[in-house]
């Protein structure tokens, strides 16, 4: 099972992810027949992104996709009905690319999410045609990956940081607030007079990205108060930071600058907790396994 630090290369893991993850305006469908096996799907329904990926039986990222859409809005579904059908369509296009029907998807959910509003995820997983098999909240999936003995792992994602306190490799508490990318777009646009779609392309040109850190940096640096709250005074090893977000040069430094603990991030940390999620699923099927004997 992958997810043990120690294990495999997380960074030719995440390199080879992103390979085979592709944008959806990437029309890309011919086929890439998998072998017979178990595939183990994760969907991910952010605030800025949709991810669906799939693994194989060795838990290998073998097909993907991804899109901006803004259906989720910290942690909350907030268009269900366009969440459906990019989900659905995102299916359809890996399917025809692996040539297998995908049947089954773990999602996640931000920490502290109301669970009226975490079933809404799964309905949204099932309605695009995938039972949805199990929900595990954003930061116990991406240490799923991670493998974090002892630390704090932090998903800054579109709308949310969320964060997880880990001792012997388990959570022991986590929490989410408001604050992530989009408020990176938020910040660049007011700054520079510029439309939020315009900034959020802007913010991703890697050109601009040092010009622009002056700017963001004051966002950064409330992940950086909210790990601190969160931490209250604890002492840890360290702090994993991943998530889209995570995307833009400087997080990590600013982070431990603010924290003053030492903080860092993989080399590609959109595609971790999404991964995690698949994982999740294979978790599932391995404990259902063991309960009926099959």
């Amino acid at each position: 099972m992958l997810g043990k630090a120690g294990e495999f290369d997380l960074t030719q893991y995440l390199m080879r992810a992103e390979q085979v993850i592709l944008p959806s305006q990437l029309q890309n469908t011919s086929p890439a027949p998998i072998e017979d096996g178990p595939l183990y799907v994760g969907a991910d329904l952010g605030t800025a992104y949709l991810v669906l990926v799939v693994l194989d039986k060795d838990l290998q990222p073998v097909a993907g996709e991804y899109q901006f859409a803004q259906v989720v809005k910290d942690g909350l579904v907030v268009d269900y009905f366009g969440a459906v059908d990019r989900l659905k369509g995102m299916k359809e296009r890996v399917e025809a690319r692996i040539g297998r029907t995908l049947t089954e998807a773990a999602s996640s959910y931000p920490p502290g999410v109301p669970q009226v509003e975490v079933r809404a995820t799964a309905n949204v997983v099932e309605a695009a045609g995938l039972e949805c098999v199990g929900l595990v909240d954003e930061p116990t999936a991406a240490n799923n990956l991670l493998g974090i003995r002892n630390g704090a792992i932090v998903d800054v994602g579109g709308g949310t940081t969320g964060i997880a306190l880990v001792e012997d490799g388990d959570v022991i508490y986590s929490a989410d607030e408001a604050t992530g990318g989009t408020h990176f777009s938020l910040v660049i646009a007011g700054a520079r007079d510029i439309s939020f779609e315009e900034a959020e392309e802007l913010k991703k040109t890697e050109s601009m990205q040092k010009i622009l850190f002056p700017v963001v940096r004051p966002v950064m640096e409330k992940v950086g108060s909210i790990v601190a709250r969160h931490l209250n005074g604890r002492s840890i090893a360290g702090i994993s930071l991943v998530g889209g977000a995570v995307c833009f040069p400087g997080m990590a430094e600013v982070v431990q600058t603010y924290t003053g603990i030492p903080t860092s991030s993989p080399e590609k940390p959109l595609f971790v907790t999404p991964l995690g999620i698949a994982m999740q699923h294979a978790k599932m099927a391995a404990e259902k396994e063991n309960v009926y004997g099959r």
